[in-house]
């Protein structure tokens, strides 16, 4: 009976991971518009090992013939993804500017929670930035009528 209970347990657990929900945020700086999407389930496993500042194709958010560039997110709690930090997982750091942290005095070094630089399946939202896009020219047809 206990291998029984084992087994649905981790098959409840495998099921749980695959139902990842991400939203990601894809941001335009040629008119600096924003698009809100949401991925989960299988669409979002492109996400998953993924790390800041990498460049993945816009097919995985219906944006086909675009290159997207991984700036930051962060996970269900609001803690911030951060560049400099490796790993996946919540760390305790010291900081004294950037992500994560505000100085209020110049000089100011707080030890703040943050997330390492490499997409887990606790991440809900991803920002991401368009940096490359194939616009392709439609052809016009010169029709002639006699």
């Amino acid at each position: 009976m206990l291998n029984r209970e084992l087994f649905n347990f981790k098959l409840r657990w495998r099921v749980n991971l695959q139902m990842v929900k991400v939203k990601v945020i894809i941001s335009d700086p040629t008119d600096g518009r924003s698009k809100v999407v949401e991925v989960e389930g299988v669409r979002a496993n492109p996400f998953i090992g993924k790390k800041l500042g990498e460049i993945i194709d816009g097919i995985v958010v219906d944006m086909p013939a675009t290159k997207l560039q991984i700036l930051g997110g962060s996970d269900n709690d609001g803690v911030p993804m951060r560049g400099d930090v490796h790993g996946g997982n919540r760390r305790q750091v010291i900081l004294s500017e950037g992500a994560g942290f505000k100085p209020k005095s110049d000089g100011e070094r707080r030890r703040k929670t943050v997330r390492g630089n490499t997409i887990t399946d606790e991440i809900v939202q991803i920002n991401l930035k368009i940096i490359g896009q194939n616009v392709k020219k439609a052809e016009t047809k010169n029709e002639t009528t006699v």
